[in-house]
């Protein structure tokens, strides 16, 4: 979920083509939303979308599942909240500009 229609659209067609189902969002309450309706495995949540801090998502996703695997996209200077973040169960985290293709791997190997 990133409010950048770019890197999300890149995303999709990407991690489509390596066979997931993708769902995207907006905004954080389309972010909630997908996480209450479809339940996904694994999210990609910006630190900065538009209604709500990554934060902010993140707690309220964890109240809906405490289990599901997520990773964060910080903006270089969004580092120090990266350790709240950790807190919360993020599983790993991407500064970006980022490597789309470790990013990839890192999926796949979240998801086997």
């Amino acid at each position: 979920m990133d409010d950048q229609f770019g890197i999300r659209a890149l995303l999709k067609e990407l991690l489509e083509q390596d066979g997931y189902t993708i769902y995207q969002a907006a905004n954080g309450p389309g972010a909630i939303q997908v996480v209450q309706d479809q339940r996904p495995d694994l999210i990609i949540l910006d630190m900065k979308i538009p209604g709500m801090d990554g934060l902010e998502i993140l707690r309220h996703i964890r109240a809906i599942d405490r289990d599901v695997k997520v990773i964060m996209m910080t903006a270089y200077g969004e580092l120090d909240l990266l350790r709240e973040a950790d807190e919360l169960g993020v599983m790993a985290h991407f500064t970006k500009p980022f490597d789309i293709e470790v990013l990839r791997q890192v999926i796949r190997d979240y998801l086997g």
